[in-house]
């Protein structure tokens, strides 16, 4: 890894290197879902999700742990974490979203997602997070956390970078030409 990476733009969208040149693959069998019970905070949410949590909830919320429920009743569909952000809300006394589901056979999955409802962005974007820039425009950086080190490991092996892990993702949120820059940028850096 370069100590200091290029920047890609694609419109008004500032994209870092490890997006294009980091590999992953979500390794379930490996990690169990611990995306969904560990961490400093709910995950992150877009300032119009809790509006969307709050319609889909009858849906998805049988699908939640009582524990979860509860937390929903208590804090509400959103929470604030240190910096003031909005994140999903956690159950009391543990870092495990209120929106986890448990299957029989273990490990735990998102409840918004099972009910056949669109998980937050930045569930669905992950690895990579999403950060809005002080006069406009975003900046997509990769985001390492030693849970997902299965992912990187799968990644590696499978041939799979970040940002073709997340192809539709990427396309369903910013398009297709954006996904097209992001191949070319590969290509121009040596990545492909």
């Amino acid at each position: 890894m370069k100590e200091f990476g290029a920047i890609i733009q694609l419109g008004n969208v500032l994209v870092s290197e490890e997006v294009i040149s980091e590999f992953f693959a979500c390794d379930y069998a490996a990690c169990r879902g611990r995306c969904c019970i560990e961490g400093d905070a709910g995950a992150p949410l877009k300032e119009n999700e809790p509006c969307g949590l709050e319609r889909d909830y009858p849906t998805f919320s049988p699908l939640m742990t009582e524990r979860g429920r509860k937390a929903v009743e208590a804090k509400g569909f959103f929470e604030l974490d240190r910096d003031s952000e909005l994140v999903t809300p956690v159950v009391e006394g543990s870092q495990e979203c209120a929106y986890t589901h448990f299957p029989q056979g273990g490990g735990c999955l998102c409840a918004i997602e099972k009910s056949g409802r669109r998980k937050p962005l930045s569930c669905r974007l992950y690895p990579i997070r999403a950060t809005d820039l002080t006069g406009g425009g975003l900046a997509l950086n990769y985001h390492r956390w030693a849970i997902c080190a299965a992912a990187e490991e799968n990644g590696r092996k499978r041939g799979i970078r970040v940002f073709r892990f997340l192809r539709d993702v990427l396309t369903d949120e910013f398009g297709e030409e954006f996904y097209n820059g992001l191949e070319a940028a590969a290509k121009h850096l040596g990545y492909e």
